[in-house]
């Protein structure tokens, strides 16, 4: 549209153009004919109502509107700002009441039911009735059957959550961003791999200038920071320094989360009373494939009593540990004491150290293999392009004399093309390394979602993975290590299942699914780092370019399991917090957040010399949102034991077999919600799913 810039929507974005002084102004263009949309619905004769004119221009009717506001969200977490925050939050509200609206409002909900009660509501296709169906609930779930006061509440509460969701957003990012330490002693980093004092170096040189910085290192709360310091520093005071930092985000003015998360939870808890549910998680879950918060929370209490003792014997090995080597007592560890001991009894059990694996994934290696494995496995074809950043052209190694403009000069475009027809199937921006302006974490989103043409033809759909992995420094290579290296996988695997999507109806297509199947599709993409044939394409020597020596990949898969309850016990904790905030604390007066949780998850904390605090005050999954991942945490364990039983189907027909892939991406990559998720999953794997591939994947069987 002209003189919008955020509602160009031919062709990539010019990011250039998408300026904070538009957001206002082109936010409300496209609120506007959002509700010209919406109002043709309205006034629509009840005997003239079809699909098309009430189903499908209902899903229609936004996505202008959403596409825009993608753009916005998009660049508040990679572009972040004072002046576009300042817009983000601006015009925000407006944006939270008007789709908070839609399935409040009574006319729309009439002319939906009248539709589903008419004779062509009978003659729909499969497609279009799962449409309809999944149309209804999205009213029924909100409310519209409730009286008006009730509905008006619902719209004030959706508001509130936008509000809130979003300074809790900011404050960690801000948190984070506001705290360094500054090593000015190279005595004091005896022990840091050569990695992070690179990292830590450049750092020092980019914050404090070329002269002060030449003398100091600056190690920050971005994991590809804070990690080695935790598992490698001898110096125990700068571990503790650094992990103190970390335990403190989101709980000190003036970034403090406290009150924020109580006033999430309650207005969580009033929505769900107010749509007739007991708690929060009954309400987010109903149309999940857990249905209820007590089969969640039934689920991580099973694999919690299974993971116990594995948990309970790695914690007294690593104390045992210490004190053989120190002379000590056996004892508690302190926090920050756990990282450093236990990658030190992993050198020792298996003669392995991650960093011996780092040399061998430089990230361009890693993208590279990845896309010959897809190639291989599902028949894609991913093609870079060269991009454009403030007038300057990076060409990437690519002959193409149409770059695509980026926000960032470290982002790279890639075409995805299906391998036979050649057909174009959509295209992703990849922006993989920290900065200041950048929230953390890693994750993948879509920017447009293509529906098909009349004659059959589709556009594109287009998408983006972002993270925050080790960047490169003045001597080498970004050099991944293998966590970072699956974290790469997990994202991609999100993007193919968008950009793979074949729905017809842009609401069912890609990664819009039940959220504890969402994470199906990413997580098993993990799986092909840690097979030697699939290794072989992307693990390179960034020197060499030889691949991992087969002594060194035997320790890896030896090793892999090391203290593998602690790993499923973090994750369960994670989960079974979450649970408990939604399920019992917000039915509850509480002064002591802190404590209260700590009273109710003893059996999945660690014991530990000195108290630390849960992540409650930065945890982004539960609370940068007005739903993400709240009472949903589970999904990333349901999802595991998905992707734990259907890679057993690579593992015993072949783990690179196309044809196997060619089944995956049939079923469950290029279906979205077209069918419902357990169907999906029993029309790849022909049998339901069983858990005891993910007890035995981790060792615990």
């Amino acid at each position: 549209m002209k003189n919008h810039p955020f509602l160009e929507n031919t062709g990539n974005p010019s990011w250039s153009s998408l300026q904070p002084e538009c957001v206002r102004n082109d936010i409300t263009v496209a609120l506007e004919q959002s509700e010209k949309n919406l109002q043709s619905i309205r006034e629509l004769n009840h005997q003239n109502v079809t699909f098309s004119n009430t189903i499908k221009s209902l899903e229609q009717a936004t996505v202008e509107l959403d596409e825009a506001w993608g753009l916005v969200a998009h660049l508040d977490s990679v572009c972040n700002s004072e002046e576009l925050r300042n817009a983000h939050n601006d015009i925000l509200p407006a944006v939270s009441e008007f789709g908070a609206k839609i399935f409040l409002d009574g006319k729309l909900w009439n002319a939906v039911k009248t539709f589903a009660e008419s004779e062509q509501a009978n003659e729909l296709s499969s497609i279009d009735r799962r449409l309809l169906e999944e149309t209804i609930q999205d009213f029924q779930e909100a409310g519209a059957n409730l009286p008006l006061e009730k509905r008006k509440r619902l719209e004030e509460i959706s508001s509130e959550l936008a509000k809130i969701t979003q300074k809790f957003s900011e404050n960690v990012l801000d948190a984070t961003n506001a705290w360094q330490m500054v090593v000015k002693e190279e005595a004091k980093l005896k022990g840091l791999p050569s990695s992070a004092l690179d990292a830590a170096k450049q750092a020092a040189i980019k914050k404090l200038g070329d002269n002060e910085g030449k003398d100091a290192w600056i190690f920050t709360l971005h994991a590809p920071s804070m990690l080695p310091v935790l598992q490698y520093l001898d110096d125990e005071e700068l571990r503790e320094e650094i992990w103190s930092a970390s335990d403190r985000l989101g709980t000190e003015e003036p970034n403090n989360n406290s009150l924020l998360i109580k006033e999430i939870l309650a207005l969580r808890q009033e929505k769900a009373e107010l749509v007739g549910k007991k708690d929060f998680a009954d309400t987010v879950l109903s149309r999940r494939m857990a249905k209820n918060g007590k089969c969640a929370d039934d689920f991580i209490s099973d694999l919690k009593v299974k993971t116990l003792p594995f948990f309970t014997e790695e914690n007294r090995e690593l104390e045992e540990f210490k004190a053989g080597k120190t002379g000590q007592a056996v004892g508690l560890l302190q926090p920050w004491e756990v990282g450093y001991w236990a990658e030190k009894l992993k050198k020792e059990r298996y003669s392995f150290d991650d960093e011996d694996l780092r040399p061998y994934f430089p990230i361009q290696s890693v993208l590279n293999g990845m896309f010959n494995l897809v190639t291989q496995i599902f028949g894609l074809e991913i093609v870079e392009r060269s991009t454009q950043f403030e007038g300057e052209v990076f060409a990437h190694g690519v002959k193409e004399s149409q770059p695509v403009e980026v926000w960032h000069n470290e982002v790279r475009f890639y075409d995805l093309f299906d391998q036979k027809s050649k057909c174009l199937l959509g295209s992703f921006y990849a922006d993989w390394h920290p900065r200041s302006s950048k929230r953390g974490g890693a994750w993948m989103n879509y920017l447009k979602t293509a529906e098909p043409k009349p004659d059959g033809s589709r556009p594109p759909h287009l998408g983006l993975i972002c993270g925050n992995l080790t960047a490169p420094s003045a001597s080498k290579p970004a050099l991944l290590t293998h966590y970072e290296v699956e974290t790469v996988f997990h994202e991609f695997g999100h993007l193919l299942h968008h950009l793979c999507g074949e729905v017809p109806h842009r609401s069912l297509n890609g990664v819009n699914v039940a959220w504890d199947f969402v994470e199906l599709p990413s997580q098993i993409m993990e799986n092909w780092c840690w097979e030697r044939v699939s290794l072989d394409l992307f693990a390179r020597h960034h020197k060499t370019g030889e691949t991992i020596p087969e002594d060194l990949f035997q320790k890896m898969l030896r090793a892999r399991n090391f203290m593998a309850g602690n790993a499923m016990m973090r994750q369960l904790a994670f989960s079974k917090l979450d649970l408990f905030l939604h399920r019992t604390l917000a039915l509850q007066e509480f002064d002591d957040l802190e404590k209260a949780i700590q009273s109710e998850l003893k059996e999945y904390f660690p014991k530990r010399k000195s108290p630390a605090r849960t992540i409650t005050h930065r945890f982004s999954h539960l609370f940068s949102s007005p739903v993400g991942y709240a009472a949903a945490y589970y999904s990333y364990k349901w999802a595991e034991v998905l992707d734990a039983d259907a890679f057993t189907r690579f593992q015993e027909e072949g783990v690179m077999n196309p044809e196997i892939g060619h089944r995956f991406r049939q079923h469950i990559l290029s279906k979205g919600n077209s069918l419902p998720p357990d169907q999906l999953y029993r029309n790849f794997m022909e049998r339901d799913p069983k858990i005891e591939a993910l007890l035995q994947r981790s060792g615990l069987s």
